[in-house]
C-alpha cells in the first residue's frame, strides 16, 4: 500500500525533537507527516518533568525567540519556576520550570493538531527509501510506503534500544514501548558509522508514602517570569520540590547489588552521560563523599507520582527499594516503578552538515539523541533547526545556520559536527566562548528578526521585540541624562554600604557601582515616575541595567565575535582536496578530510588541526 500524498517533510519520531521539527517545517509552509510509534506518547517527558536549567534554559529561550513552541508549552504546563544562579552575573542566569508532565504532552499535541499542514501516522519506520543518494520516502513495519522529499530522523533512544534492570534486559525504546529495528542496519550499509550510548532514569515513587517533614522544602520564585516572550500569564499556585540526601547506610545497601549491576558487569557497552551519573556510579567514583543530594520532584498537579532526581539506577528492584527506605523521609516509601538503564544506537554527528542534513544522503536529517546528545532542550533545538532546513532545502531556499556567536544552539551544533562526541553531549554555559552575549534575557534581541525573516516568528513577536528595544533605549538615555541630588541618593547609598555623594551625578554613574542595582534606585521618585509614565516593562528595565553595568565587557565580546565571523566568512570549496596539502601535519590532513569543514572558522576548531595548519590552508585559499 502507498499513501497517495507526497510530503515535503516526513518527521520520524514524536519526541521533543520531532515536535519542534514538524511544527517548524509546517509553519513555514511545508506539507508535513509526523510518524510515531504511539500517538499517545507525543512529547513525552521520558525522564524528569522539567525544562531548562543551566544553559538549557537559554536554549529554550532561543527556540522561543525563533518561533518554536517549547517555551510556550512549558509555560502552559509549569507548576514551579526558578531562575537559577541569580547570585552570579547575568551570563549565568538560567530559567528552569518544573512541569506537569501530562499537561506538557497535551499542550504539544493541541498545538500540532491545530496546524493544518501536519498529518499524523501511527506506525514504526523500518526502511528509508533512497534513490541516487537522495531520500524519496520510507516504508513502515505495516508495509506502508510513504513518499516524501525529505526525512527528519528523530529516533531518540529507540534504535535497537535495550533496557537493563539488574541481570534482566529486554528490547525496548522506553518503559513498556518497543524498540525500532532495521534503520541502523540500513544506515550502516549506506556507509554511516555508528556507536552505542546509554542513559537511565530513577525510580518513580508514591508521594503519599513520603514523610516531607524530614526533607528540605524548595520553593519557586516569589515573582516568577515566563519562558516564552509571548506568554502573558504567570504561573500561580506553585508546587514545591523537596531535597533529601543519601547516607553511608544507603551506599552500603546499593553496593550489595553491584554484582548484578549491568553497568559494572559489562552488559552495558554504551557510554553514559558524564554529568548525570547513576547513583551507583556516584558512590563508586566519589567514595569519599558521605552523602549525595536527591531532589523530590512532583510529576504534576493532579498526581501523587514523584520523580526522584539524582537516583538514576539500573540495580535490581529489591536493592533499589531497600536502599531508598534508608533515605530520610523515604523510610516507608513505595515505588510505582523501578529505575532502569537504556542502551541505544547513535550516529557520530561529524557525518552531518551545519543544517543537520547528512553528508552521505541528500535530504536526510538527523536530530536529537541519534546525534549523541542528551536532554529535552538539546533535542528540541536540533529538531527546530532540522525542521527549518528540511523546509528550506525542499523549497530551494537558503540554509538556516546559527553561528557560535548567535546562539547556544549554534554552539551545540558546531560542537557536534566539528568535534563529534563519544559520550552523551550536554550543553553548559562553559561551552560557549561568548556566553556574556548569549544570555537568556536577550535571546529575542539576538534571534527574533532571524526567525521572522524566514517566516517562523510572527509579526507580533517582532513588534514585541521592537517595543522592548525602544523602552530599553529610552530608559538608558534617561539614566544617562538625569542628575540626582546627594540629599536624595545618599540615604539609599548608606543602606547599601556605598560611598556617599558630595555633588550631583547622573543616575547611570550610581548604577555603575557593582553593589547598586536599579531596584535600589526605584526609591527615587524621579525614576519611578519615569518608569510609570512610560510604562516600561520589567524585562526592558533588566535589559537597560545589564547594558549599563556590563557595557565594557559586552563591547569586548562583540569585537571578539566579529573576528570569529571573519573566519566563518572564508568559505572552503566543497570538493577541496585536503590530502594534497603536504605542508599540513598528517593528523591535520586526516581530520580535515574526515570532517570536511565548510569554513576556515570551523576548520580552526577541529581537534588536531593546529594554527600553523590553518595558516597553510589560508595560503592555499589565496587569503
Amino acid at each position: 500500500m502507498i499513501l497517495e500524498q507526497t510530503y515535503d517533510v516526513i518527521v520520524v519520531g514524536g519526541g521533543h525533537a520531532g515536535c519542534e521539527a514538524a511544527h517548524a517545517a509546517a509553519t513555514l509552509g511545508s506539507k508535513v507527516l509526523l510518524i510515531t510509534q504511539n500517538m499517545e506518547t507525543i512529547a513525552r517527558m521520558s525522564c524528569n518533568p522539567a525544562m531548562g536549567g543551566i544553559a538549557k534554559g537559554q536554549i529554550i529561550r532561543e527556540i522561543d525567540a525563533l518561533g518554536g513552541m517549547s517555551g510556550i508549552v512549558t509555560d502552559l504546563s509549569t507548576i514551579q519556576f526558578r531562575m537559577l544562579n541569580k547570585s552570579k552575573g547575568p551570563a549565568m542566569w538560567s530559567p528552569r520550570a518544573q512541569c506537569d508532565r501530562k499537561e506538557f504532552e497535551k499542550q504539544w499535541r493541541v498545538i500540532l493538531e491545530k496546524n493544518n499542514n501536519i498529518d499524523f501516522w501511527q506506525d514504526t519506520v523500518e526502511k528509508i527509501i533512497i534513490k541516487n543518494k537522495k531520500v524519496c520516502g520510507l516504508i513502515t513495519k505495516m508495509g506502508i510506503q510513504i513518499n516524501g522529499n525529505s526525512v527528519v530522523l528523530c529516533s531518540g533512544t529507540f534504535l535497537n534500544g535495550i533496557i537493563h534492570l539488574g541481570q534482566k534486559n529486554y528490547k525496548g525504546g522506553r518503559a513498556a514501548e518497543p524498540s525500532a529495528e532495521g534503520i541502523t542496519k540500513q544506515l550502516i550499509e549506506l556507509g554511516f558509522t555508528h556507536g552505542r550510548m546509554k542513559t537511565g532514569t530513577p525510580p518513580r515513587l508514591d508521594g503519599r508514602t513520603i514523610n516531607y517533614e524530614k526533607t528540605e522544602e524548595q520553593y519557586g520564585d516569589k515573582n516568577p517570569v515566563n519562558f516564552s516572550y509571548m506568554s502573558k500569564n504567570k504561573v500561580k499556585d506553585q508546587h514545591s520540590c523537596f531535597i533529601t540526601y543519601t547516607n553511608r547506610e544507603v551506599h552500603e545497601i546499593l553496593k550489595e547489588g553491584f554484582d548484578d549491576s549491568p553497568m559494572f558487569s559489562g552488559k552495558i557497552i554504551g557510554k553514559g552521560p558524564r554529568y548525570c551519573p547513576t547513583i551507583e556510579d556516584k558512590i563508586e567514583r566519589f567514595a569519599e563523599k558521605e552523602r549525595h543530594q536527591l531532589f523530590i520532584e512532583p510529576e504534576g498537579k493532579n498526581t501523587i507520582e514523584i520523580y526522584l532526581n539524582g537516583f538514576s539506577t539500573s540495580l535490581p528492584e529489591d536493592i533499589q527499594l531497600k536502599a531508598l527506605q534508608k533515605v530520610p523521609g523515604l523510610e516507608n516509601v513505595k515505588m510505582f516503578r523501578a529505575g532502569y538503564a537504556i542502551e541505544y544506537d547513535y550516529f557520530p554527528p561529524t557525518q552531518l552538515k551545519h543544517t543537520l542534513e547528512t553528508k552521505l544522503i541528500q535530504d536526510l536529517f538527523f536530530c536529537g539523541q541519534i546525534n549523541g546528545t542528551t536532554g529535552y532542550e538539546e533535542a528540541a533545538c536540533q529538531g527546530l533547526i532540522a525542521g527549518i532546513n528540511a523546509h528550506q532545502k525542499t523549497s530551494k531556499k537558503e540554509d538556516f545556520i546559527l553561528s557560535r556567536s548567535d546562539a547556544y544552539i549554534g554552539v551545540l551544533i558546531d560542537d557536534l559536527i566539528t568535534k563529534g562526541t563519544k559520550e552523551p553531549y550536554r550543553m553548559f554555559t562553559s561551552r560557549a566562548e561568548f556566553r556574556l552575549l548569549l544570555r537568556q534575557d536577550n535571546a529575542d534581541i539576538r534571534l527574533t528578526e532571524k526567525g521572522y525573516k524566514i517566516g517562523l516568528a510572527s509579526k507580533e513577536r517582532l513588534d514585541n521585540l521592537y517595543l522592548k528595544l525602544d523602552e530599553t533605549n529610552k530608559l538608558i538615555a534617561f539614566l544617562e541624562k538625569q542628575s540626582i541630588d546627594p540629599k536624595l541618593a545618599n540615604p539609599i547609598l548608606e543602606k547599601k554600604g556605598s560611598a556617599m555623594l558630595k555633588q550631583k551625578v547622573k543616575l547611570k554613574t550610581i548604577l555603575l557601582r557593582p553593589h547598586i542595582h536599579i531596584n535600589d534606585l526605584k526609591q527615587l521618585d524621579v525614576l519611578t515616575d519615569f518608569l510609570n509614565t512610560k510604562k516600561v516593562k520589567s524585562e526592558s528595565v533588566e535589559q537597560a541595567e545589564i547594558k549599563i553595568k556590563y557595557g565594557g565587557y559586552l563591547n569586548k565580546e562583540q569585537e571578539s565575535a566579529k573576528k570569529l565571523k571573519k573566519l566563518e566568512n572564508i568559505k572552503i570549496p566543497k570538493e577541496f582536496e585536503f590530502e594534497k596539502l603536504h605542508s599540513i601535519s598528517t593528523e591535520g590532513r586526516q581530520k580535515l578530510k574526515m570532517i570536511g569543514p565548510s569554513t576556515i572558522g570551523q576548520a580552526s576548531r577541529i581537534s588536531g588541526v593546529s594554527p600553523s595548519d590553518i595558516n597553510v590552508l589560508l595560503v592555499y585559499l589565496g587569503r
